[in-house]
């Protein structure tokens, strides 16, 4: 076995991505995971890092993808569904997957990759199947370590990248009175928490929720990036009713703005529960929102 080998389920994701940069530096080898594996932008001459097509519905492949490593991470996510593409299939079966073959290859540590507010009795699909994976992971893999990040931003999301496009509205619709609770974290630090729990000395915890700095209303987020872009429209509230209609008539779309699994997230708070493990104990100082918005937002 090579000793510090670590692959990456996803590895050409957002996040997956930068998990890759942040396990490379601090010294780990890195076996990228993916159905369409590319090399990195950044990857430098001399990186140990290697490629293997690898798709979490396939065993096979699996087995293959984690050949010769030391620990392995899932960051695989899907976020709207498709006739061929169910959450089940991703985040119960595909996690279920990787978890069992971990073990059976004797993998020393396996991170997964959640979501704060999972709730298998939750009426989203997505929010549903995220908790029916944490515990199919756990169940084949019980020493695995689970991670729940926020709502993740940095140069290039899904996040901030949407809401820029909002700002340019005349008007900015929020989701009812937009006081829904979020903690943005920065793509970076859930790398950092990754190659913490991935490092010499992994932490006591099994399972951490992943906030940024500052809890903040939607609105609020919204009124920072307006300023930050320098770019001033009124808010306007949408009542949650005329959301679920729209989402309704949106949902046959191959790939509709917004969906029901997308809205039900935004209607409950999105922040760390205190009572399980956080960056505190993983000696890590997050990124503030605010501080960041100049490297992931340009001002036109």
């Amino acid at each position: 076995m090579t000793d510090g080998l670590i692959t990456v389920f996803g590895g050409t994701g957002f996040l997956g991505r930068a998990i890759v940069r942040e396990l490379l530096e601090a010294g780990h080898g890195v076996r990228i995971a993916a159905r369409t594996p590319r090399w990195p932008d950044n990857v430098a001459d001399g990186d140990p890092l290697s490629l293997v097509s690898a798709d979490i519905r396939d065993e096979a492949s699996v087995t293959q993808a984690l050949v010769g490593a030391s620990g392995a991470v899932n960051a695989v996510s899907l976020y709207v569904e498709s006739r061929r593409l169910t959450f089940d299939t991703i985040h119960v079966e595909g996690a279920e997957r990787v978890a069992r073959l971990a073990r059976e290859a004797s993998i020393t540590r396996l991170v997964h990759i959640s979501g704060i507010g999972v709730d298998e009795q939750s009426s989203s699909r997505y929010v549903s199947a995220r908790a029916r994976g944490e515990a199919a992971v756990l169940s084949a893999f019980p020493k695995a370590t689970l991670l729940r990040p926020s709502v993740l931003f940095g140069p290039g999301d899904a996040f901030l990248s949407t809401l820029e496009k909002l700002t340019r509205l005349p008007a900015i619709p929020l989701f009812g009175h937009g006081e829904t609770r979020l903690q943005p974290v920065h793509v970076k630090d859930v790398a950092r928490a990754v190659e913490k729990v991935m490092g010499p000395r992994p932490p006591a915890w099994r399972l951490f929720e992943l906030g940024g700095e500052n809890v903040m209303r939607y609105r609020d987020i919204l009124s920072l990036v307006m300023a930050h872009l320098r770019r001033e429209h009124p808010l306007v509230p949408v009542p949650w009713p005329v959301w679920r209609v729209l989402t309704t008539l949106l949902s046959p779309l191959p790939s509709p703005p917004l969906t029901h699994d997308q809205l039900v997230l935004m209607a409950q708070d999105n922040i760390v529960n205190p009572q399980v493990g956080t960056f505190t104990d993983l000696g890590i100082i997050p990124h503030s929102l605010r501080e960041s918005l100049p490297g992931c937002l340009v001002v036109d």
